[in-house]
Parts: C-alpha cells; sequence; structure tokens
C-alpha cells in the first residue's frame, strides 16, 4: 500500500501525521510512504529526513492525494483537502465531526472511507489515539489559564500559585478523564487550590488516591458546577463523550457571575466546547473576553509545541497504520473492533452511532457498511 502523508494546512497547525522514523518502520514493513515536500518542516524534519527514512517526496498536497491509497494526517482535512480525496480512498487522522456538518458533508460526497483517531477504542474502552494528545493538552491547559491571569493578557493579575501570605488562584477542573488528570497534575504542581467535578464517583476516588489532600474533589451535579465555577479563577473544561458534541455544561449566566478578569480554557472546543459562551479561537489569535472572562479556546491546543504532539502521537498511531497498510482496510477493521470503532465515513454513509446522531443522518453499522 501506498502511504501519503501531507503537509498540514489549518491555521498555526505545524505537526505532521508521521515523523521519519514512523516512515523507515513502514519501509521496512514493505510499506511505500510519499510525503509532501515541507510537511515535517514544523518538528524540525526536513525533506532529506524523510528521504533518509526510505519516503518518496512529493511537491505538493496534490501529488500526494492523487496517489495514495491511505492517507495519514494530524487534524481534520480543510476544504482544499476534501476535494483533493478521491472514492475509496482511506483517511486516517483526527476528524471531530460532530460539530461539524461541513466537513462531514465533504466527506460524505468525495465517497471516501474515513476513520478518525479520536473514536478508536482499546481493549478497556479507552480511546488510545486521543490520550497522548489529550495529555498535552492537559498540560498545556495550565500554562495557558496562567498566562491569561496575568494583567498584560486581560486577566485578574493573579499568581496562580500565590506567594507567602497572598492566597493562590482557585483553579477548577470540569472532567476527571485524560485532559483533567493533566491539567490537575500542573495546577497542583504550581500550587494553586485545586477542585475538580466529575459524573463518577470511582474516577474521584481515584484522583483522591493519587493526588491526596490537596486535591478537593466534588461529585458532578448542575448546582455543584454553578457554585464552583463562580468562585474559580481559572475554570478548564475537560469534558468528552466519543464522536458526540461537548455538552455546553457551564451557561451564559454563569460565566457572568464569575469575577471579572477569570479565566476559562475549553479544551473541548475541537468537540464544540462545553461553555456556552466559547468560540473556536488559533495559536495567533488565542483569546476573547465575553462578559468579562478571558476565554482560551484554541481548537488545536498540541499544536503549539508540534515536536512532543508529533512524536507522542505516532507512538500511538504506528501500529494502527501498520495494520491498515499490511492487512487493506476492511481486513485491519474487521481483525480489531477498537479500530472498526473509528471508522466514522465509509463510502458515503455514516458509520459511527454519536456522529449520525449528532448530525442527523441514519447510522449504518460498520460491518454492514463494508459488507455492500
Amino acid at each position: 500500500m501506498l502511504i501519503g502523508v501531507p503537509k498540514e494546512i489549518k491555521t498555526d497547525e505545524y505537526r505532521v501525521g508521521l515523523t521519519p522514523s514512523s516512515v523507515r518502520e513502514l519501509v521496512a514493513h514493505g510499506c511505500q510512504v510519499v510525503v509532501q515536500t515541507g510537511a515535517g518542516a514544523g518538528i524540525g524534519m526536513g525533506d532529506d529526513a524523510y528521504r533518509d527514512a526510505g519516503a518518496n517526496i512529493a511537491a505538493d498536497a496534490a501529488a500526494v492525494f492523487a496517489d495514495a491509497q491511505l492517507i495519514v494526517k494530524v487534524k481534520e482535512p480543510q476544504p482544499p483537502e476534501c476535494a483533493m480525496l478521491s472514492e475509496g480512498q482511506v483517511l486516517f487522522t483526527y476528524l471531530h465531526l460532530a460539530p461539524d456538518p461541513d466537513q462531514a458533508k465533504a466527506l460524505l460526497d468525495s465517497g471516501c472511507i474515513a476513520i478518525a483517531y479520536e473514536t478508536v477504542t482499546d481493549e478497556h474502552g479507552g480511546l488510545p489515539l486521543l490520550a497522548p494528545m489529550s495529555e498535552v493538552a492537559g498540560r498545556m491547559a495550565m500554562q495557558a489559564g496562567a498566562h491569561c491571569l496575568e494583567r498584560e493578557a486581560g486577566g485578574a493579575g493573579i499568581l496562580l500559585g500565590g506567594v507567602a501570605g497572598v492566597p493562590p488562584a482557585h483553579v477548577l477542573v470540569i472532567g476527571g478523564g485524560t485532559v483533567g488528570t493533566n491539567a490537575l497534575r500542573v495546577a497542583l504542581g504550581m500550587e494553586a487550590q485545586v477542585t475538580v467535578i466529575d459524573k463518577s464517583l470511582f474516577r474521584l476516588k481515584e484522583l483522591d488516591l493519587v493526588f491526596g489532600g490537596g486535591l478537593n474533589t466534588i461529585f458532578g451535579t448542575a448546582e455543584a458546577v454553578e457554585h464552583y465555577v463562580a468562585d474559580a479563577d481559572v475554570v478548564v473544561g475537560a469534558v468528552l463523550v466519543p464522536g458526540a458534541e461537548a455538552p455546553k455544561l457551564v451557561s451564559r449566566a454563569q460565566v457572568a457571575r464569575m469575577r471579572p478578569g477569570s479565566v476559562l480554557v475549553d479544551v473541548a472546543i475541537d468537540q464544540g466546547g462545553c461553555f456556552e459562551t466559547s468560540r473556536p479561537t488559533t495559536h495567533s489569535d488565542p483569546t476573547y473576553v465575553e462578559e468579562g472572562v478571558v476565554h482560551y479556546c484554541v481548537a488545536n491546543m498540541p499544536g503549539a509545541v508540534p515536536r512532543t504532539s508529533a512524536y507522542a502521537l505516532n507512538n500511538a498511531t504506528l501500529p494502527y497504520v501498520l495494520a491498515l497498510a499490511q492487512r487493506g482496510y476492511p481486513g485491519a477493521l474487521l481483525e480489531n473492533r477498537g479500530l472498526r470503532d473509528g471508522l466514522n465515513v465509509h463510502c458515503g454513509q455514516i458509520t459511527h452511532p454519536a456522529v449520525a446522531d449528532a448530525l442527523g443522518y441514519r447510522y449504518v453499522p460498520p460491518v454492514d457498511a463494508m459488507r455492500v
């Protein structure tokens, strides 16, 4: 199979679908790889590094899309990329289709097979291809929150960890999954006063055992969210419903009751955001103020640290890319239930129940879609 790696074109996105080390591994297993010139520049890897790994270099994205049977990317295809997808071509990348009906329609119209990193599951029901970027985003969330609290950034002028004689900032993390756990780790390390809200009592007990008495664990109710949001200096939205649009957990009225100069960091923005006042931003223009509160809603947070992110992502995706290349997508999907959960679009049909429900399409089970 010929695997194609185009250069990412989403605003402020510098990651790359395959690193040179991944290319070398694929080539060693008999695969062919074509990489668009400059695709690895954002992680400090030039074309020669890819040539040395065994890849061919294409002059532009059109050449990659025209020849490759499997396209490996990082972010969802932008409109010009969707237009280059062809019937039966396999796309393996983050998609986040639930809040993006235009992208979904473009993928359906192309006739491609689109497998989403964010809905691939493991044997425990976890999300192995979302987890590494969630780790990065969770840790970055507190860096962003701390910076946004600074007066120059529009914040209230509070140091996250305080100093002797001056209290630290109040940090609220909504969601105790991978993003939330990593945000908690950094917030506690910076000596903030930290609360986490989650609907799973089991998860709260796990977090309590890991972090101890420095962390305030609260069971997730609407009343709890309302109470703790009002008192927070930084709120990190870290909720996820796999494949579906993120629930709106904090209303505009609740945001308006926060202290002026407080900060919201919406890590769920890729899936539509969990604050009613959220809208996507970019690394070059990351914040805006709504109801007196600074909002940081960058839709590709890990793209700011592309070298770390690309290698972390490749560590997780490489076995799946190799399976797709060696077995072909039908064989790989039928053999691996977790990879099959990643199938969102198949030749004009929606094959993930949460995506179908969010967008109002008829859901076709993956096995049925592949049988046609």
